[in-house]
């Protein structure tokens, strides 16, 4: 069974906002919470300690500690908790992680920032505005109202481990966020993670977040971690979260 390990207990938060870092579609969650990681130096904070995620050992540059592949990372002063996953979450275990995940916010009454992708047309390139579109758990439809972020246009479906987390907070009554960005459905998508930044998780959070390294450095983003995009574009690896539309069975 997942469960939770406080790596850190000198860490104090008080009502944070959870930043969903799992990989997904155009990458734009890992890609957001690495950057948010990097750029305000956070503290490592926890782990979920999974059984049935891949048996993998994690370790940073510059640092000679092992450490699990999904960990939390943890800023007292702008009260932010994000995730960091260097593995996907299998369809095997998606319900078992979702309740440890969903336990571990419940005790530290944080509000969950879900991400996902929403494929984006194929002939846009990669510049360009992507669209930002929110839904909720709880009373979250209103934090999305007051900061103008729309609902998606159309029926859809979001899969994978976050939707079924998002899923979790509807069935138990919890407020919650999911935020599906418009992304590149082929490659890591730093746009998307800069517009995910500045339109949704910022002004959520009530931080100020500089995405300039982001953008300047889109190109070699895109191409460190193709890799990854590639793995979880694999049909025996195809437990990334992300939003589709329903409009071909309408």
């Amino acid at each position: 069974m997942s469960h939770a390990v406080v790596r850190n207990d000198r860490v104090r938060l008080k009502s944070p906002v959870f930043v969903d870092g799992l990989p997904g579609l155009g990458l734009v969650g890992k890609l957001a919470s690495d950057h948010l990681i990097d750029q305000f130096g956070m503290t490592y904070y926890a782990s979920i300690e999974c059984p049935s995620l891949p048996p993998v050992a994690a370790y940073r540059g510059h640092d000679h500690d092992v450490r699990p592949a999904v960990r939390m990372y943890a800023d007292e002063t702008r009260d932010l908790l994000v995730l960091q996953s260097d593995v996907a979450v299998s369809p095997q275990v998606v319900s078992d992680f979702a309740s440890c995940l969903t336990n571990f916010l419940v005790e530290h009454n944080a509000l969950p920032l879900y991400i996902s992708g929403l494929s984006r047309d194929e002939t846009a390139g990669s510049t360009g505005e992507r669209s930002l579109y929110g839904i909720a758990t709880g009373t979250g439809a209103r934090i999305l109202a007051d900061l103008d972020v729309d609902p998606p246009s159309e029926d859809g479906l979001w899969s994978g481990p976050t939707g079924a987390t998002l899923n979790l907070a509807r069935f138990r009554g919890i407020t919650s966020l999911g935020l599906i960005v418009e992304t590149d459905p082929e490659l890591p998508d730093p746009e998307a993670a800069c517009t995910l930044i500045e339109r949704g998780i910022a002004p959520i959070a009530g931080i100020k977040v500089d995405v300039s390294p982001l953008r300047e450095r889109a190109a070699e983003i895109r191409e460190e971690k193709k890799a990854l995009a590639d793995r979880m574009r694999q049909p025996e690896t195809d437990d990334s979260s992300r939003a589709e539309s329903l409009r071909m069975y309408q």
